[in-house]
């Protein structure tokens, strides 16, 4: 199954993101609140000759939890080390991992709500204290052994923040929700990833792309790339607006960042359930997808542009959804 252009999650041809990642709080692109914070703090840390506070990033994927990670690793000048919750399985691994901290580290977990919740107890001590007990030998011979831990700052991502524990969160000093971007913040980010890939755009391009991106500055990078291959071989190598309509109506996303896959959920509302409400398993079932990729990738945007409504009794289109499909909207009864 070929992989959606616009899901925000990270695709393997994303890669090249490493490469356009800003260094510096500066340079970022958006999120002004968490940045102006996030500015204060790692000043404050500094100057008292401390390692920052953990912090913790929530928010729908593709938005920059990772890239603040790394800066806030260089603006504090110190060294990154990076996992995911899935990877760390036995207590061992987090042990391995801890183990090559240095003092003013950042360990940055990805996917934090899906550790293994005995690996987290084993974490609590860690974060508060900065020491490490583990249980070595048999059952019959066991130990606890309590390894010293340098300082270092745990900066954990999640996409579902309400499947973090209570004493994991709370053991966060620094609590931060990444929003979606609006059409001039993401202009800014297709313009400057225009710059640093020596790749030309004109403005009404940028702004036609940072339109279809979904609020997601992974999602605009990676159609940029897409557009920059069109703008090559039909064009000279420029891109503009008609090149980018073109790639993109090409690519079927629509002028709202809409696909297929989109349409397909909104129809099956409208046209199967009569536009609700109607149950998130149902509509899983009806479209063949799993009930947790609706509501981590496709729901979350169609909430936020007001074309799909959560209430108690399930998912609403709205009027909106209905004129965008061209389908004559009917009052629910």
């Amino acid at each position: 199954m070929e992989e959606r252009i616009i899901t925000n999650h990270e695709l393997k041809e994303d890669s090249f993101e490493k490469t356009i990642r800003p260094d510096s709080i500066d340079e970022y692109i958006g999120q002004t609140e968490i940045k102006e914070n996030l500015n204060i703090f790692i000043k404050a840390a500094k100057m008292r000759e401390e390692t920052l506070d953990h912090v913790l990033l929530y928010g729908p994927p593709g938005l920059g939890k990772t890239t603040l990670a790394y800066i806030i690793a260089n603006e504090m000048g110190t060294n990154i080390k990076t996992a995911s919750g899935p990877s760390i399985e036995k207590s061992g691994d987090l042990a391995a991992i801890l183990s090559t901290l240095e003092q003013g580290d950042v360990l940055f977990i990805d996917e934090i709500h899906r550790m293994p919740k005995y690996i987290e107890e084993i974490l609590y001590p860690a974060m508060e204290d900065f020491v490490l007990d583990i249980i070595v030998g048999s059952e019959n011979s066991s130990r606890n052994i309590r390894i010293d831990l340098p300082p270092f700052t745990l900066v954990g991502a999640t996409t579902r923040a309400g499947d973090i524990s209570s004493p994991l969160r709370d053991r966060f000093g620094i609590i931060s929700k990444l929003k979606y971007y609006d059409v001039d913040e993401l202009k800014m980010i297709v313009e400057r990833t225009s710059r640093v890939l020596d790749c030309p755009i004109e403005e009404d391009a940028a702004l036609e792309l940072a339109l279809r991106s979904r609020g997601t500055p992974r999602i605009a990078n990676r159609l940029f790339k897409r557009v920059r291959d069109y703008a090559l071989v039909m064009g000279n190598g420029i891109i503009n607006l008609e090149i980018t309509k073109l790639a993109l109506d090409k690519l079927k996303v629509d002028k709202l960042g809409l696909d297929e896959t989109d349409y397909n959920l909104i129809r099956a509302i409208i046209e199967k359930f009569n536009g609700g409400p109607v149950g998130i398993e149902t509509i899983a079932s009806s479209i063949g997808e799993e009930q947790i990729t609706i509501e981590d990738v496709y729901e979350p945007y169609l909430l936020q542009i007001g074309l799909l409504k959560r209430t108690s009794r399930g998912r609403i289109a709205t009027k909106e959804a209905y004129e965008h499909l061209q389908i004559p909207y009917k009052e629910l009864l």
